[in-house]
């Protein structure tokens, strides 16, 4: 992910002024994390430990990591010996007894012993063992966590309806959710929040900075973004609200054209595509603008369910590949009402994940044609499961390929008509990708 410094150097000649100053803002950052991650390393051994709970010790023999210390001296210090994969560190094996030795030292040894919660240690054992995977997809929610996160899918939360990522070790905005308070006070795509409040985001898991953003409903969070293209931070305000959000929007704009926006994929997508589309039909639509703008993605299944009314039966519409290579087809499953219609589709910089694979399984398979910018670019696959005591953990299992067999990740798809929204377009309203997709779709629809 991360390129070299010398490559970085011989590129800087092509980049502007105020690239550049960006670049330096993103260096100096990364610096920061360094220094905190050599704290982290001597941490390493510990996290790994946490492996030895999937085989069932943690919840038979420590009842919600609330019995004293005592009690992990009965693991089998045989049995704690695995494999190390890291060529760089000098034992061919890691002992896990030394968690469990740092563990005591902790309750022995800790000012505030009296008063560490054992729990919470074990949960912050399980984040950081995911966060060393270096993957910003895989993810353990804790109970409150968990009940939040499905809340999310479900399409009702509160905050300011973002949705974030970890890039290059940077809290980085995939999308802000349309009509959202965080969008309509100016957050965008590929924005960077460098500070929440007074506290400077670096070196800290996914969960945790969202944690500090989300809040309840109508209290404010000041966030301090760089965005893309510009050399000074700027601060924003936002006002958290409830966040429910309509999965898919349908207008109907000259010449009955239906514009068609999806703005996740969330539980109900199918169903409420499956009910704008038999509208479409009964006002006998000449074409479709599929609008996949600032979609952050969302459940699989449920993008696969909605390519099957646009893409003949049987098509492949995603091919997952596993980490032993192999490869399995996600096919359309009939019911290809949308099929006969000439359809064009809007993508961004906030296409992420399941709507990249929507657009690129309309452009594979249909020839379509997609407007906007280059997508965000998550080729991974994750699976979400839960856990006892109301946690879950999400890891992602495989990676995703368009059915031409192009792997997205980090490149993100180019769209075949390439418009820019420029940040003067959004404060005026002005919609020049959506114009052109007019202007496109007119052309198909007397061409036919």
């Amino acid at each position: 992910m991360e390129k070299e410094i010398k490559k970085e150097q011989q590129e800087n000649y092509f980049y502007s002024e105020a690239d550049l100053r960006e670049r330096e803002i993103e260096e100096k950052i990364k610096k920061e994390v360094f220094q905190k991650n050599k704290k982290i390393f001597q941490k390493t051994v510990l996290i790994l430990a946490i492996i030895l709970l999937s085989a069932g010790n943690y919840f038979l023999g420590y009842k919600n990591g609330e019995k004293n210390s005592k009690d992990f001296k009965n693991v089998s210090l045989t049995n704690s010996l695995v494999e190390n994969k890291n060529p760089d560190f000098p034992l061919e094996k890691v002992d896990f007894s030394l968690y469990w030795k740092v563990w005591n030292l902790l309750k022995e040894k800790h000012i505030n012993k009296a008063d560490i919660d054992a729990q919470k240690l074990i949960y912050g054992s399980i984040k950081g063992m995911l966060k060393a995977t270096g993957d910003p997809y895989s993810n353990f929610f804790d109970p409150k966590e968990s009940a939040s996160f499905s809340q999310e899918i479900e399409g009702s939360f509160e905050g300011i309806g973002a949705e974030l990522t970890m890039k290059n070790d940077i809290l980085t905005v995939i999308a802000p959710l349309e009509g959202s308070p965080a969008q309509k006070a100016g957050l965008r795509a590929g924005d960077k929040i460098l500070k929440v409040g007074d506290k400077i985001i670096a070196d800290i898991s996914i969960e945790e900075a969202v944690s500090f953003i989300r809040g309840p409903k109508n209290t404010e969070v000041k966030l301090t973004i760089l965005s893309e293209g510009e050399s000074e931070t700027k601060e924003i305000s936002i006002t958290r609200m409830t966040i429910t959000l309509d999965s898919v929007v349908l207008e109907f704009k000259e010449n009955q054209v239906a514009y068609l926006k999806i703005n996740q994929f969330s539980q109900d997508t199918d169903k409420e595509f499956s009910r704008a589309v038999e509208k479409i039909i009964a006002q006998k639509s000449p074409g479709i603008i599929l609008d996949m703008r600032n979609n952050p993605g969302g459940l699989l299944d449920k993008a696969v369910d909605i390519a099957s009314y646009l893409i003949p039966e049987g098509k492949v519409v995603v091919i997952e590949e596993d980490s032993a290579g192999k490869k399995i087809n996600l096919n359309t499953s009939g019911g290809d009402k949308l099929n006969y219609l000439p359809i064009v589709v809007l993508i961004d910089k906030g296409s992420a994940s399941a709507s990249e694979i929507l657009a690129g399984a309309l452009r594979d398979n249909r020839g379509i044609t997609l407007i906007g910018e280059k997508s965000f670019g998550k080729g991974s696959v994750q699976q979400l499961m839960d856990l006892p005591g109301g946690s879950s953990v999400k890891i992602t299992v495989a990676k995703w390929l368009t059915p031409n067999g192009e792997y997205i990740m980090e490149k993100g798809i180019e769209p075949n008509i390439e418009i820019k929204m420029t940040r003067e377009d959004y404060e005026n309203k002005r919609d020049p990708q959506l114009e052109k997709a007019l202007e496109v779709l007119s052309e198909k629809i007397n061409v036919k």
